[in-house]
């Protein structure tokens, strides 16, 4: 018997991890994870990154890649680490993101078991990182690049191919293929779902438009990210000028956490025209990541990726990277500097759900100020210091140390690149016939639920919640 089981982001949305297994018990056959995410969030789902797989990593026999967010991607270097020396496949562009993104990521854990074991701020002594910015770099060797449309074979029964899924730079669905005992089943997992672009609604799209129309499935595996909202249909731009003008005029700064992959850039392009507009003043902008600033350059690479928007801001304005009035820290002497500013600025820093980074030296600095504005633009995992923040909490915990929360909190829910449950019917409408069955992962409980009941009611279709450990037959 083949089967799915899902390891990660059921009854969650991060830690993306689902196994192909083509043996009931796991031995002999072949085994192969789509996506490879780390947990965020609650304490309870963080501490599932240090528990091993059901079957020993050095059995596993390839990972499939649908993009480089670190809840896709982030626990890879964990997995080499605990024996795995498989391929990696994923698209030209994602492979590069995770060049930058996993060594960062291995750093950040790093510094921070650093920071808690100097100040005796955590209970395991020593703390220790789940990987290390080494390991990261030393799993890089085993990804394989794989163009979209392109048949890439596993094994004699399985194959796979990457469709568009227009979510960030190099996002893809993994269309797997079975074939045993004289029966084929396609399986769809979608990875993350791109917005169906409104102009005004989502302006500075960087990648084009997503998803792929007209896919079958006999099994598919869906995100639900945002299964039980619809984004705002308002264009965002004046809310973010009258938020930002507001701040700079009683002398405070705007905050800006941000993913440092696509939300940055799309951030920046924004503020870019905006102020060429005459519409925001020309305060200082700060990119405070390093990882954000290496993303551009990927992003500067990989023209084949760009919508017309993109073409056109390029063309006009070149890289970010050079523009008058924009600063972009990569030490972190730099980096501190900023908190010396005391005039009005626009800070820039990743993470996008405040769970480690550079912003949390920020926001230490400046949530106590009524002067300064937070601005989100991402979602915000509950769990997530990015959550307490936005929920109008009087306190947030960082560093081991209680900041009270004074600063303005606003959020701009136009800006994501998830697709919304009306967009989400759109492109399953587009299905030529029914999946018999539908999984859904990557959702909070409430959001995965509303998304099944609607699906079912307005589809027809067979849908399911995947739930974490769950083993589904494919054949």
């Amino acid at each position: 018997m083949a089967y799915i089981q899902f390891l990660g982001a059921a009854g969650t949305v991060t830690g993306s991890k689902h196994l192909i297994s083509t043996n009931a018990d796991s031995s002999g056959g072949f085994q192969v994870l789509i996506d490879c995410g780390m947990f965020q969030g609650p304490k309870e789902w963080r501490e599932r990154n240090w528990q091993d797989p059901p079957i020993p990593a050095r059995q596993i026999n390839a990972v499939v890649l649908t993009h480089a967010h670190i809840d896709h991607c982030g626990w890879i270097p964990r997995l080499v680490k605990a024996g795995f020396r498989g391929p990696i496949y994923a698209t030209p562009p994602t492979i590069d993101l995770c060049g930058i993104l996993l060594p960062d990521s291995g750093h950040l854990q790093e510094e921070d078991a650093a920071f808690y074991n100097k100040h005796k701020k955590s209970k395991h002594d020593p703390a220790l990182p789940l990987y290390t910015l080494e390991e990261a770099q030393e799993s890089l060797q085993y990804f394989r690049p794989v163009q979209y449309g392109e048949a890439q074979q596993l094994c004699p029964e399985i194959s796979f191919r990457f469709v568009r899924a227009g979510h960030i730079l190099g996002s893809s669905m993994a269309k797997v293929t079975l074939q045993t005992n004289g029966k084929t089943r396609r399986l769809l997992f979608t990875g993350d779902i791109g917005r169906v672009r409104e102009r005004n609604a989502t302006p500075g799209e960087v990648v084009r438009s997503g998803p792929t129309e007209g896919e079958t499935a006999d099994i598919l595996v869906m995100e639900s990210t945002y299964g039980n909202r619809q984004h705002p249909t308002a264009d965002p731009r004046p809310e973010l000028t009258s938020l930002i003008r507001a701040t700079a005029e009683r002398g405070g700064s705007i905050v800006v956490p941000a993913f440092a992959v696509e939300r940055t850039q799309k951030f920046l392009f924004m503020l870019k025209e905006l102020m060429q507009a005459g519409q925001l003043p020309a305060i200082p902008v700060f990119c405070d990541s390093p990882m954000a600033i290496k993303a551009v350059e990927i992003f500067m690479k990989h023209t084949e990726e760009y919508s017309e928007d993109t073409r056109r801001l390029v063309g006009q304005h070149g890289s970010p990277l050079t523009w008058p009035g924009f600063t972009f820290a990569s030490t972190a002497e730099q980096s501190k500097r900023i908190n010396a500013v005391k005039t009005p600025s626009i800070i820039v820093s990743s993470s996008g759900m405040v769970t480690g980074g550079r912003i949390l030296h920020h926001l230490a600095q400046r949530l106590p100020d009524p002067k300064n504005t937070v601005v989100f633009i991402g979602f915000q995992a509950p769990g997530t210091r990015g959550f307490t923040i936005k929920s109008g909490a009087r306190e947030v915990k960082i560093f081991g140390d209680v900041v009270p929360i004074r600063a303005q909190v606003a959020a701009l829910e136009q800006f994501s690149d998830h697709a919304d449950t009306p967009e989400l019917l759109q492109w399953l409408r587009t299905f030529p016939r029914k999946p018999p069955a539908t999984y859904l992962v990557h959702g909070e409980p409430a959001a995965s639920s509303q998304l099944r009941d609607t699906m079912i009611k307005e589809l027809g279709w067979n849908v399911q919640m995947a739930q974490w450990m769950q083993k589904v037959k494919i054949i």
